[in-house]
């Protein structure tokens, strides 16, 4: 079975795309502990420890947990409660690969810590790491921030820094690459808009294909920042 989390406020044509394409499509409930715009992030309220395993917001509705373990999906709570003041809305919404873990770890959820301990811990300033960061393969990333690329880049992680802007996220100037995308499968990364249509596609289809990813458009649009799509 192949799943995917996004936020509940998907569009149902990018929902009818991912349907179409055989995935099975979660959305995140809304979450009244942070502010509108992240509220349905997938980011902010679960952390994928692996294909199988999931840390996730302690107070995240019950049937939607539930609906998770139906599909297998084992489940780690949160140990700390998110908050809507940062930086305590961003506990879980860190990057984790196969070998690194990046986040600013002053403020990484203690259950979440625990699991990925043993990893190269990569510490940066920036809370919103996940949403700052699109990851294309274990050792490579995409981000505007350049804390992270300097990070990661010290580390020996291929990174393609961006510039801001040119990416919509409600009641903001602009959002997150990381908020506009996610891997699928092994060769598939899904974009909430169409890469034609953002100022730095060019840049970003050539570092995906670097990796073998084909992307798949949700919608013939500019990219739009939902919170990362998550797969399992």
């Amino acid at each position: 079975m192949k799943n995917v989390i996004v936020d509940y406020r998907i569009d149902i044509k990018e929902k009818n795309v991912l349907l179409e394409n055989g995935y099975n499509v979660l959305t995140v409930p809304p979450c009244k502990d942070v502010y509108n715009a992240i509220s349905g992030h997938p980011d902010i309220q679960l952390c994928m420890l692996n294909s199988n395993t999931a840390v996730v917001y302690k107070n995240m509705p019950y049937e939607f947990i539930k609906q998770l373990k139906e599909l297998n999906l084992n489940i780690i709570k949160s140990k700390n409660d998110v908050k809507n003041k940062y930086p305590y809305d961003i506990i879980l919404n860190a990057v984790n690969l196969k070998n690194f873990f990046i986040h600013n770890l002053k403020y990484t959820d203690d259950n979440l810590y625990k699991k990925i301990s043993y990893k190269s811990l990569i510490n940066v300033k920036q809370g919103y790491t996940k949403c700052s960061t699109a990851i294309i393969s274990d050792n490579a990333i995409i981000t505007s921030d350049t804390g992270i690329s300097q990070a990661a880049s010290k580390n020996g992680l291929d990174v393609l820094l961006l510039p801001n802007g040119d990416i919509e996220l409600t009641n903001f100037d602009y959002g997150f690459i990381g908020g506009t995308c996610g891997i699928l499968d092994n060769n598939t990364i899904a974009f909430y808009g169409n890469l034609e249509n953002y100022k730095y596609g060019a840049e970003v289809l050539s570092f995906i294909k670097k990796y073998n990813l084909k992307p798949l458009y949700l919608r013939d649009s500019k990219l739009i920042d939902r919170g990362s799509i998550l797969y399992f």
